[in-house]
């Protein structure tokens, strides 16, 4: 075995690692894909000589990719979006897949995800890296050419802004969460406004985001009452509802005329609705949907 070939093995061993920590930082699986291989060109560019620890070399040059594009996508958006909620890992309901289980090891619900991408980049890569992956500071201080007490204090910060966000954590029995899921659309169907307000946790908030192309559309709303009469308005008898695990938690791909249409995520807490996610981009929806729908 040469030397290109040693490297692109022990990459591969790497790959789902990467790939878990650059979804973290961006929240966009395409470009966590990009970011995984941007490193290995890097990577195979720069050569391993001199390196000791090569694991750790791949972390801090993916770090520093995804850090890049997370600054230089805040400079591209001149305006930020209102709402916008990263790309949820979609599975097939039960049949969560090795790659998908990479992806969410620390239990990244989407919940979570959302507040991770309300951090600025620093304090998210800070946060990213010593709490979810324990880099110690000294080696996440150069990627944000900083201290290790200046890294320290980022991702003091980081973890204050999602304790104070109070990102709800999922019931652990997906049984449960799915017939809470369930009963909700049977509701909304149903136009049961007492039955829906009863599954809906008392600081219950609903994101949705309609994308770039639609920012009008896209909304926030808190309230067992405002959530409960939006879902009662909003169920549409055509619709063809799909259970799938969304980050890890019940969920469901919605497709209207066998198109994929809505993706729904659901933070089920003690059997209650506490946060409903919707994406209803289309071209992201088909993108990142294609896991559950993609043989038809």
């Amino acid at each position: 075995m040469d030397e290109d070939e040693w490297l692109a093995e022990r990459f591969e061993e790497q790959r789902a690692r990467l790939g878990a920590v650059a979804y973290r930082m961006l929240g966009s699986l395409t470009e966590a894909d990009d970011a995984v291989q941007e490193t290995w060109i890097r990577l195979s560019r720069a050569g391993t000589e001199e390196v000791e620890n090569l694991g750790a070399w791949m972390t801090t040059i993916v770090s520093r990719v995804c850090l890049n594009m997370l600054r230089s996508r805040n400079v591209r958006r001149e305006e930020p979006l209102e709402v916008h909620l990263p790309d949820p890992v979609i599975s097939r309901d039960g049949d969560l897949g090795p790659e998908d289980e990479a992806l969410l090891a620390d239990s990244v619900g989407l919940a979570l995800q959302v507040v991770l991408d309300a951090l600025a980049p620093a304090e998210r890569l800070a946060f990213v890296l010593h709490d979810m992956f324990a880099l110690p500071f000294d080696e996440i201080a150069p990627m944000i050419d900083r201290s290790p007490d200046a890294a320290r204090q980022l991702a003091s910060r980081a973890r204050r802004r999602v304790r104070e966000a109070d990102a709800a954590t999922p019931d652990p029995d997906l049984t449960r969460q799915r017939a809470v899921v369930d009963a909700f659309f049977s509701a909304a169907r149903g136009g049961d406004f007492d039955t829906l307000v009863t599954l809906l946790h008392p600081d219950v908030v609903l994101r949705a985001d309609f994308g770039p192309g639609r920012p009008a559309e896209s909304l926030v709303v808190r309230g067992p009452d405002a959530v409960a009469q939006r879902a009662r308005l909003g169920a549409n008898p055509a619709a063809q509802l799909h259970p799938a695990l969304v980050n890890g938690a019940a969920g469901v791909v919605i497709t209207i005329g066998g198109r994929a249409h809505v993706i729904m995520a659901f933070t089920v807490v003690r059997d209650q609705i506490a946060e409903i996610d919707i994406i209803a981009d289309p071209e992201r929806v088909e993108r990142v949907a294609s896991a559950v729908l993609g043989d038809g």
